[in-house]
This record gives C-alpha cells, sequence and structure tokens, in this order.
C-alpha cells in the first residue's frame, strides 16, 4: 500500500502570531510540487487561528500541540477537541515526550486523548519513543510496545485511517544527536511488527521519524523504506529549512 507522507512542523513554544504570521505567507510562496507529500504546521494554542487564516486556501493544514480528553468542564488551562475543530485545525499531536517528561503525561492519559480525538473524528499525531537509559538497557522493543499497545487498546483498524505514529528517540530530540539509519529502520520496523501482533495492519500506518531531523540528514532517513516523513522540532523554525526537509521527501 502507497502510504502518504508528512512532513510536519512542531513548533513548541516558539513564535508569536507576527512571527507566525510572516512565516506562514513565506510558506505560501514556495512550490509545493510533490503532491504525495502532506505538510502540518503545529504552533502554539494562541497562533493557531493565525496559522488556519492563512493556510486556508493552500495544501498545508495545522495540528494543535496538544489536547485534553475530556469535552468540557472544570480543567483550567486545557483546551477541548471540540474547541480546536471550531477554528479549522485537523490534527493534534499527543503523547510527545516532552508532555510526558516534563508534565508526567501517562501511556493512559495517552489513549484517553487518542480516544477523545478519533471519537470527535479528529487526526492524531502520536509520539512514542523510548529514553537514553532504555535504549542502552536493550528495552526499546519492550517500551515502544507497551506506549502503543496502551493507547490503542481501545481502538479498531477501520478508526485509524487518519492517524499517524511518530518515533521520537527522547535522547534525540532537541540534543543534536540523531539515530543511526540502522537504529531508525530496526524501531519503525518493530512499530509496524507491533501493531500486526495488536490486530491492526502496520503496513497501512505512516510512521515518520523525529529527533534532530535536519536539512542535513533528511534524505538519508527519508530513504527507508518504513519512514514515511519527519516530525521536526528546531529545523522547522526556519521556512528554507523546513521547505529543504520537504523537498527531501
Amino acid at each position: 500500500m502507497l502510504r502518504t507522507r508528512f512532513c510536519v512542523a512542531n513548533w513548541k513554544m516558539n513564535f508569536n502570531c507576527t512571527d507566525t504570521k510572516s512565516f506562514l505567507e513565506s510558506w505560501n510562496n514556495k512550490e509545493l510540487n510533490n503532491k504525495e507529500v502532506k505538510t502540518i504546521f503545529c504552533p502554539s494554542f494562541t497562533e493557531l487561528n493565525t496559522g488556519v487564516e492563512i493556510l486556508q486556501y493552500s495544501d498545508s493544514e495545522i495540528g494543535a500541540q496538544n489536547v485534553f480528553y475530556e469535552s468540557s468542564g472544570a480543567y483550567t488551562g486545557e483546551v477541548s477537541c471540540s474547541m480546536l475543530k471550531n477554528i479549522g485545525c485537523q490534527w493534534v499531536i499527543i503523547g510527545h515526550s516532552e508532555r510526558r517528561s516534563i508534565f508526567s503525561e501517562t501511556d493512559e492519559m495517552v489513549r484517553n486523548k487518542l480516544d477523545q480525538l478519533i471519537s470527535e473524528r479528529m487526526n492524531p499525531i502520536v509520539c512514542i519513543g523510548e529514553t537514553k537509559t532504555q535504549r542502552e538497557n536493550g528495552k526499546t522493543q519492550e517500551i515502544l510496545s507497551q506506549q502503543l499497545s496502551i493507547a490503542f487498546e481501545n481502538q479498531e483498524d477501520v478508526n485509524l485511517k487518519n492517524t499517524i505514529i511518530a518515533y521520537e528517540p527522547v535522547w534525540a530530540i532537541g540534543t543534536g544527536i540523531t539515530a543511526t539509519v540502522e537504529m531508525v529502520s530496526d524501531a519503525h520496523k518493530s512499530i509496524r511488527n507491533i501493531f500486526n501482533n495488536n490486530g491492526f495492519n502496520g503496513s497501512n500506518i505512516s510512521i515518520l521519524y523525529g529527533g534532530s531531523v535536519t536539512d542535513g540528514n533528511a534524505t538519508e532517513l527519508s530513504e527507508l523504506t518504513d519512514v514515511d516523513g519527519f516530525l521536526v522540532g528546531g529545523a522547522s523554525l526556519d521556512v528554507d529549512k523546513f521547505y529543504a526537509i520537504y523537498n527531501q521527501l
């Protein structure tokens, strides 16, 4: 099956509305000739409206960096799926390692968010990945299996048409260290096998690599059979670098 390829920008806590407007207006002047690659920009909550407005006639789409798993209520500081849908947001990142490590989000919380997103027909970008210690102790497979099995335990294959997996080894995020092509290839194959072993068709699911992806290493990584694109952090803050990564897919 020909899986959709993605180039996703995770801007994290960077850019205000002025920065977002400048970046996306520049992006709209780029030639997006590769129709097989979908581009998604994930700004902070306060910049989502700006992003949706600027990209309304573009092939690029807007995603949020987080969401809560209840539809409404006394959850100070949280944002619901319906709020995001109402402004035209189509994608949501969940399970990012920074949410897990800094804000103590658990696999169960990621599952609840995934359930909510799918029930409200939004498109999830589910992040998984092991720490340096876990890899050194030979637990990469175990950790990936645990994260995926818990996150998807309430789902069926039919529900995952527009779900993306982003493999981000924690030790490679924001460090400038990139996993070797062998590590990435092995991890992505393992992820597909984990899905197959849990009753899903792993061949149908787009799996992105994230972890210090740059315009200098994107070509080598994109040539791997099981890599369907990238979730880009730091390099996505530079419009020309992000465009260069897009062009290497």
